[in-house]
């Protein structure tokens, strides 16, 4: 499970103008017209060519469970390109992103100072440029380890050093022990 990129795309996913199909049925018949056949999407489901073709038909309309899971990721990941572009364009340029996330955070302090490593919950809205390194590293299919150490630049510019006002020197922080991380665009 990937906690950072799952995040991003639940809010670009919160942006959608229309619901993804619900029907398996639906489902299929969309993953068939954008992957331009039966075949490619029997590999991409790893099912038979004939079985995606009797869901296209609707001999079959209720899906295994891990099937179907896999059916709603795939067209879920295919819907709205356009929308979903805007709206990550829209946020590295002008809107910025907003991070949510209980972890355990913070630099390497004297022992009972304020910014010492500890449990925090944060809300921090993020500028624009940061929204842009996160989406572009998503793009490149980056690892949640980058995406972490990205999120943890920017809440050290962001929130503990208020934008360049204080805490100048500081250089790392630590972004450990996450329970959570939730992004809202």
């Amino acid at each position: 499970m990937t906690l950072f990129g799952d995040g991003l795309e639940r809010a670009v996913e919160r942006s959608f103008t229309r619901p993804i199909p619900k029907s398996a049925g639906a489902q299929m018949r969309y993953l068939v017209r954008q992957l331009k056949g039966t075949r490619a999407v029997a590999e991409l489901l790893r099912v038979s060519q004939r079985t995606v073709e009797r869901y296209v038909r609707n001999q079959i309309r209720t899906p295994r469970p891990d099937l179907a899971g896999r059916l709603k990721a795939e067209v879920a990941k295919r819907w709205q390109p356009q929308v979903r572009a805007r709206v990550r364009r829209r946020a590295a340029t002008t809107d910025g992103i907003v991070i949510d996330t209980r972890a355990r955070i913070g630099y390497t302090a004297p022992i009972g100072t304020t910014d010492d490593a500890r449990l925090r919950h944060l809300t921090v809205a993020l500028p624009p440029q940061h929204a842009a390194r996160l989406f572009d590293a998503q793009q490149q299919s980056a690892g949640d380890q980058l995406l972490q150490e990205i999120a943890a630049e920017a809440l050290r510019e962001v929130y503990f050093q208020d934008n360049g006002h204080r805490a100048g020197s500081l250089e790392e922080i630590r972004f450990t022990d996450i329970e959570y991380v939730d992004f809202e665009l």
